[in-house]
């Protein structure tokens, strides 16, 4: 792996992070970017598991019963706000 950083300071910073961790600089940067995919991997599960706890009760419903109640598309228009906040959030 080629470790070239056009910051010195930022190499510096990774080079004593990874000393105060006891690894390699190539360990150190390779950790850190496991841990932050494993976090957006997560991020996603928990917003899949979210939205199929709100909508798994359509996929079983019988067809009759899909068209959706005043509550349920109060509940729906809430979840896409909440969305929208936490993306918006995530953009900032």
């Amino acid at each position: 792996m080629s470790l070239r950083f056009p910051d010195p300071e930022q190499r510096a910073a990774i080079a004593a992070a990874a000393r105060q961790e006891g690894v390699s600089m190539q360990e150190y940067i390779l950790s850190a970017a496991y841990a932050r995919a494993t976090a957006v991997e997560n991020t996603f599960l928990d917003a899949f598991r979210k939205s199929m706890a709100r909508s798994g009760g359509v996929f079983a419903a019988e067809p009759s019963t899909v068209d959706p109640s005043a509550e349920q598309r109060a509940a729906e228009q809430q979840a896409l706000a909440e969305l929208e906040q936490s993306e918006a959030g995530r953009a900032a």
